[in-house]
């Protein structure tokens, strides 16, 4: 098993943990959060530093996952990505055993796709994604970095969504349309691009 951090503690962490626990490909030694939040847990885990430590424990043989969830802005968590990158931190990729990837399909590194969720064939998403419960991605469809595709959402065939989007849960996206950059789509929309 490869060594894992987790950054952020709230309740995506906690979604996280339940994925990363099942698949069973990472052992995770602690978790970064607020400083106030130093000496507590998360399901058993302990919360061992914040933001400013890590740094220390970059090496190479840790791997690290941004556990901050997403919805108006994709700002928090990518100036986490940004810090990681800069100290070249390696970024875990977590897909739930319960979730389908097809074979011509790819996910980038920083990504986690939660249960039940479905990335179709020639779909690719980006760096540093939350691909939440039973959402799909269809056929050739592209998300681009930084991206929160919420519970249960459907982006279908060809679409294509530009890096900090959220897309809110149930909501649709029409075939090969374009949703802009940093977009918040809510929950139980019909999208049909703009």
């Amino acid at each position: 098993m490869k060594d894992l951090y987790l950054i952020g503690g709230g309740g995506h962490c906690r979604s996280c943990i339940d994925v990363i626990e099942l698949e069973g490909q990472y052992r995770i030694l602690g978790i970064f959060d607020r400083k106030e939040n130093i000496g507590g847990e998360v399901l058993g885990y302990k919360i061992i530093g914040s933001d400013d430590d890590l740094a220390q424990y970059v090496s190479q043989s840790t791997f690290f996952l941004i556990t901050v969830g997403q919805i108006k802005t994709a700002d928090i968590r990518i100036n986490i990505f940004d810090k990681l990158i800069s100290l070249k931190a390696k970024l875990a990729t977590v897909i739930s055993p319960r979730s389908y990837v097809a074979k011509h399909a790819a996910v980038l590194e920083g990504t986690i796709v939660l249960h039940d969720a479905l990335i179709n064939s020639n779909a690719k998403v980006g760096m540093n994604c939350i691909i939440n419960t039973k959402s799909l991605i269809e056929h050739d469809a592209v998300v681009g970095d930084h991206c929160h595709v919420s519970t249960a959402a459907v982006i279908n065939g060809g679409c294509i969504i530009e890096n900090g989007s959220f897309v809110g849960s149930n909501t649709v996206l029409k075939e090969s349309i374009t949703v802009p950059e940093k977009s918040v789509i809510p929950a139980g929309s019909f999208y049909r691009g703009k």
